[in-house]
This record gives C-alpha cells, sequence and structure tokens, in this order.
C-alpha cells in the first residue's frame, strides 16, 4: 500500500498585513552592532530622507543580547528600536537564533551539525545547527521568549523575523540527534518496519531492516544509496528545519497574537524547505531573492521568483525581505547593477505582487566575510550614484502607493513540486542533463517572452482556475497527483508534460508497466523505452522542429501524433502528441525544444488554451495588477532603447493621460492605472 505524502494546499488568501501605515514597505536589513551609535543617529536621518518606513533588526545578534547562557542584555535593542520609533520608523524585529553565540558551540558539541561525508562543522559562520538537537531548540525558545515579553507592547513593532533563511547555507545535517529524530520520523510515517522495508525496496542490494535503530541516516556510502532512504531524508530534514520555526513562532504568539510572524524564504533558489508545507505556517510569505549577475537573462529568473513567491501566498500581498542594490560578493564575480537595474528590480517584484521592498542591508559592512555585498548606503556614502537611486525609488514607492493590496491574475500555472526535484536530481538517472531546473526555466521563459503571466501550483492543488497548466519536470507523480491531473483535463483544462514526468510514485518506485505510469491515460500512449541522446546530438522533427538530449520510444493509443522523428534512435516514431481527453486536451513533448521551437509549439498550445499571447515587445515586462476599481499595467523596459507600449489609463509616475500609447523610456518604468 503505497504512502503518500500529505497533500499540500494553497494558503488560503487573508488580509493580515502590518499595522500602521498604508503606503507600500520599503526599507531593510540594520545591523547596528557594527557602529557607534553616532552612526545610528546619521542613519536613522538617512532612512527619514530615503522614506524608509521598516527595519528589520536582531537577526545576528543573539551573543549581544545573550553573552552568556541564561543572562540577557538587551540595551542595544532598546536603544535602536527607540531611535527607529521616534524617527516613525516600524520594526521588523527578528529572532537571532541563526547565529548562536560562541557559548553554545562550546557547551552543546553534539549540536554541531555533521554532513553527509561524517565532516563535523565548526562554528565561526552562521546558519546550521543541527534542527534536531534538543538544546538548540530549548536555547533558540528561550531567547525568543525574553524578546517577545520584552517588546509585545513596543509600538515599533509591527512584524516578527523569525530565524534567517532556514536550510542556507547547507539544511540537512547527519548528526546523532538528526539520525534519532529521523528514526522517529520513519516510525510516524510508515508505522511498521515490514511496510517501510517494502516501500523502500530493501529487498534490492540486501538492505533489509530488522530494528528500527539499524536505520541510519542516508550517509555516504561505498555507492548510491537507497534513493528512497534519501527522498525521505529530503522530506525529514525540511520538517526537522519547519519544527524549529514552529517552535519560535508559537512562542512568540504567546505574547504578541495579532502580530504576524514570518521567515524569509529563498522560493526557487533553495530546495532545502517544501516551501508550499511552509507557507501554511506562516502569517505573511516573505522572500529573498539575489539576482545571478552573470546571466543576461537574470531579470526572467527574477519575475519567475517573485511568481513562485506570489503562488506560495496564495495570490495574498507579499515581501521581498532582501535583494540587492547592487553587487552580491558571495557569487563568482562580484557584477554590479548598471544605473537604473535596483529600481528595474525592484518594481518587478512589486508587480508580480509584493507589497513591500526590503533590501540587504542598509549601510555596508566594513568587516566580515559580506563587506563586499552592496548596500543601500554604499561604503562612499550618500555621494553615490546607489544612495541616489535609492531615494529615487522610495520617491517611486510613494507614487505607487494607489497599487498596495491589488492582486495578479494567471490563466496559466507552472506545476512546481520540490519532492520531485528532490528524486529526480539524485544520481543513476537515464542522463546526467536530466537535472529538474533546466527545463522549468525554459518554459517559463518562453511564456515570459510572450508576456503570460504565470501562477506555480503544486500538482495536487486545486488547478481549476487555469486554462493551461504545465508540467515541465515532473518526474515524481503519486496516485493522488496523477488523478487531479487527470480529472483537471478531463473537466476542459489543457494540460502540457514534457519528457521523464509520472515515472515513479511517492516513494521512488516506478510505476508497473511502461511510463508514464501515473501519466498514461491523460496523455493517451506509453512509452516503452527511453532513448537518452550523446551529449550535443540532435534529432530532426517532422514539423521542422529540433530536439536535443531526449526522445522517447513512444507507442500511441489514443493520441494524436502531432510530429515525428525524421533521425535518431525514435526515427519514425511519435516525438509530440495531443490527446483528447474528456473536455479537455493533453500534449507531450519528448524531446528537449529551445528557442523559437519552444516558442511557437508554446503558441500553438496557449491558443487551443484560449490564452491570449500576442507577441511581446522586445525587452519589455508586461504585468497587471488588478483590484474592484481598475488594473495597474507595469510595463518594465530592459533595454536600452526607448519602447511604445500600448496602453490606457493614467501613467501614475508622470501623472500623463495616456490615450493609446505610453512610451517608456530606455531602463525604465511605467506603471498605467486605468479604472473600471
Amino acid at each position: 500500500m503505497p504512502i503518500e505524502t500529505a497533500v499540500p494546499t494553497l494558503p488560503s488568501a487573508t488580509n493580515r498585513w502590518l499595522k500602521g501605515t498604508n503606503r507600500l514597505r520599503y526599507g531593510g536589513d540594520y545591523n547596528p552592532e557594527q557602529w557607534p551609535r553616532e552612526t545610528w543617529l546619521e542613519d536613522v536621518a538617512l532612512m527619514q530622507q530615503a522614506g524608509i518606513n521598516l527595519v528589520s533588526v536582531g537577526i545576528f545578534s543573539w551573543a549581544l543580547l545573550e553573552p552568556r547562557e541564561g543572562e540577557y542584555d538587551f540595551g542595544l535593542l532598546d536603544d535602536i528600536i527607540g531611535l527607529l520609533h521616534e524617527a516613525g520608523i516600524d520594526v521588523d524585529l527578528a529572532t537571532p537564533t541563526a547565529a548562536p553565540p560562541a557559548w553554545f558551540w562550546k557547551k552543546y558539541p553534539d549540536s554541531r551539525p555533521v554532513t553527509r561525508d561524517g565532516i563535523t562543522l565548526g562554528n565561526g559562520s552562521r546558519g546550521l545547527v543541527s534542527p534536531s538537537s534538543p538544546d538548540y531548540r530549548r536555547a533558540a525558545a528561550a531567547i525568543t521568549e525574553q524578546l517577545a515579553r520584552r517588546y509585545a507592547n513596543h509600538p515599533a513593532l509591527v512584524l516578527w523575523h523569525v530565524h534567517n533563511e532556514y536550510g542556507a547555507p547547507i539544511s540537512d545535517s547527519y548528526d546523532d540527534h538528526s539520525v534519532a529524530a529521523f528514526r522517529v520520523w520513519l516510525r510516524k510515517r510508515y508505522g511498521t518496519l515490514e511496510v517501510l522495508n517494502e516501500l523502500w525496496g530493501t529487498t534490492f542490494w540486501g538492505q533489509v531492516y530488522g530494528e528500527w535503530d539499524e536505520i541510519d541516516a542516508p550517509r555516504q556510502s561505498a555507492s548510491v544509496s537507497n534513493q528512497a532512504q534519501r527522498l525521505d531524508f529530503h522530506r525529514f530534514t525540511s520538517d526537522a528545519l519547519l519544527e524549529c520555526y514552529i517552535g519560535e513562532r508559537d512562542v512568540i504568539r504567546r505574547f504578541t497574537p495579532d502580530i504576524p510572524v514570518t521567515t524569509n524564504f529563498m522560493a526557487t533558489n533553495c530546495l532545502s524547505a517544501d516551501y508550499w508545507r511552509w507557507s501554511r505556517e506562516v502569517d505573511i510569505v516573505s522572500n529573498d531573492h539575489y539576482l545571478v549577475a552573470e546571466r543576461a537573462d537574470n531579470h526572467v529568473l527574477l519575475a519567475m521568483d517573485a511568481d513562485l513567491t506570489r503562488s506560495l501566498a496564495g495570490g495574498a500581498p507579499w515581501i521581498l525581505m532582501e535583494h540587492s542594490t547592487g553587487a552580491v560578493n558571495w557569487q563568482p564575480r562580484n557584477i554590479a547593477k548598471r544605473a537604473g537595474e535596483l529600481a528595474r528590480n525592484s518594481l518587478s517584484h512589486l508587480a508580480r505582487g509584493a507589497d513591500g521592498i526590503l533590501f540587504f542591508q542598509f549601510r555596508a559592512s566594513r568587516f566580515g566575510v559580506e563587506k563586499f555585498h552592496s548596500a543601500m548606503l554604499p561604503h562612499a556614502g550618500a555621494e553615490t550614484r546607489l544612495w541616489r537611486e535609492v531615494l529615487a525609488l522610495g520617491q517611486t514607492l510613494g507614487a505607487l502607493e494607489p497599487v498596495r493590496t491589488s492582486r495578479v491574475r494567471a490563466r496559466v500555472a507552472l506545476l512546481w513540486d520540490t519532492e520531485s526535484f528532490w528524486a529526480q536530481d539524485l544520481e543513476w538517472r537515464p542522463s546526467v542533463e536530466l537535472g529538474h531546473r533546466e527545463r522549468v526555466e525554459a518554459f517559463y521563459a518562453a511564456l515570459w517572452d510572450r508576456n503570460v503571466t504565470v501562477d506555480f501550483a503544486h500538482p495536487t492543488a486545486d488547478l481549476g482556475s487555469y486554462d493551461l497548466v504545465i508540467a515541465p519536470s515532473l518526474y515524481l507523480v503519486g496516485p493522488t497527483a496523477s488523478a487531479n491531473l487527470t480529472a483537471y483535463v478531463r473537466a476542459g483544462g489543457h494540460l502540457v508534460v514534457s519528457y521523464f514526468s509520472g515515472i515513479v510514485d511517492d516513494n521512488d518506485t516506478v510505476y508497473l508497466g511502461a511510463a508514464p505510469g501515473a501519466l498514461r491515460e491523460v496523455l493517451g500512449l506509453c512509452i516503452p523505452e527511453f532513448l537518452p541522446l550523446h551529449e550535443n546530438e540532435t534529432v530532426t522533427l517532422s514539423d521542422s522542429r529540433t530536439g536535443t538530449l531526449w526522445a522517447d520510444d513512444i507507442a500511441v493509443s489514443t493520441a494524436e501524433v502531432l510530429a515525428r522523428y525524421l533521425d535518431g534512435p525514435a526515427k519514425g516514431g511519435p516525438a509530440i502528441t495531443r490527446n483528447a481527453f474528456g473536455a479537455g486536451s493533453a500534449w507531450y513533448i519528448s524531446t528537449r525544444l529551445t528557442g523559437a521551437d519552444l516558442d511557437s509549439l508554446m503558441l500553438d498550445v496557449l491558443d487551443t488554451a484560449g490564452v491570449d499571447a500576442a507577441p511581446g515587445i522586445d525587452g519589455v515586462e508586461r504585468v497587471t495588477r488588478s483590484n474592484d476599481t481598475g488594473d495597474f499595467l507595469f510595463l518594465i523596459n530592459h533595454t536600452d532603447a526607448d519602447r511604445p507600449c500600448p496602453a490606457v489609463g493614467t501613467e501614475l509616475l508622470t501623472d500623463a493621460v495616456v490615450t493609446g500609447t505610453v512610451l517608456v523610456p530606455a531602463g525604465l518604468t511605467r506603471v498605467v492605472h486605468h479604472s473600471r
């Protein structure tokens, strides 16, 4: 009897938000412990000048707040929160549990994390302690309680910020506490060893377990470890980290039930946590995003991250908790943002649903490992281009206040399943090029180029509001997801499935019969054999498209063949199919299409689904937020040339009346409000 992971659901959209100002939130992290008090006074004045109304404090302050276990000193925090409040700036107060003090590491050495290959990690950085350590959880709850008790009634407090970037820089620990907790987690999931042995397939390579304490974490071994065990350890780790968050959150709620609690996600860039589960436990979804500076399409990846974050929030407003004004020093090359890029990045997040735009950090650090990371106020001070752009962005966000609380609505969804990605990215798949990310980016970029706004969705979620659902990379499909996708198409939806999808169930077990076991019925075909291609090999399709990486030996049952292979290992066989199923249709693409080939196919699919996909204006990002009174059309010009764009309404940044066309200057943004 297969065991399925509990079905994630989208969080319900609520109106819970930060109390206080009705303006869009603007600000960033501040680390006053790095500066003398006279600098604080200067910084607070500069924050007021910039229009900043929200500042995150205390994120890495545990060693100062609790210099010795059980001894607390809140003088610094009292002072800076008081100064911010006097200046009319609200506080996002963090629990500092991402950076335990030196005394903790010394006193509780068994809380140190252990890597998969057995190396015990030491102090001197930030991030991971064993999430299953009872001493860590107790100490984290203690400092959290002291903070919540002390600041519960402080008028500056509008948001709680638990920990920082759970799962970064690494997430899983193979220490003794984690192994013991993993066994407890497994007993709860499977009940008996007989069920575990069956669903892990332990008869393979003689791995059968007779006692629970024979089970270890899936450490580095002589060859590839049991992949069902690896998948479960990913699930366990995500749950263990989530328990840490919930523990601190619940302490906070005892003292401030009216103040929302969040923790900063890293939506598309961190696979340590299953954010569909996590999103149900935060009051407001918040996210950190940093451009991959060297990629020419980084603005597209930014949009993808923002769309996923909005989707995790169930469409409700969310907070961009961190992004950079310029260079990011932990990337291979510390490439600075060009003039205007700071605003474009920020406004793209805003266009895609963020009602708070925050940076890491306010003042650049003079010491530590992030001293070459950009900040709102750079080392060179206020007489700089970056600071002038920070000031200008504050004014822009002020002019865009009417956008606040409006929503983005999408008719297309891309399926995003972290558990499937965990499984797909393990070793010994049919090709080393089968990582989940490439196809997700490819399909997203094809839609971005045509200004088709998308949501992301879990394959078990209610998909009925979407005209088109795309599964770019969905290797693992459990019975519930299979039934959900089948019902979606039968009811009139349109589904696109890319290769190597629907192959295994929730336990990474191949379905009986030919692939794709979970999707055979809805796709109207079966695949007796995978036919991965050589590196750099191409195949030609009968519709003049060219594929790479992958091909399938396909036998159709009810599907219509839209294109066949003219060469390669599947020569003569189907390459692209479409199956009329119930009131809808399901497409299958059995090879990697890119560029114009993928674009033209997606245009056909969008047309079939009734989704408008008029050609976009080159390099102009087009997104609409709406409320009951009208629409806010964001036009973000990522090029070096002025671009005329169709629009009607009032342009909010210039107050110009737009009667048919608005000129979007090179590198700038225009927001046109059209009243109903």
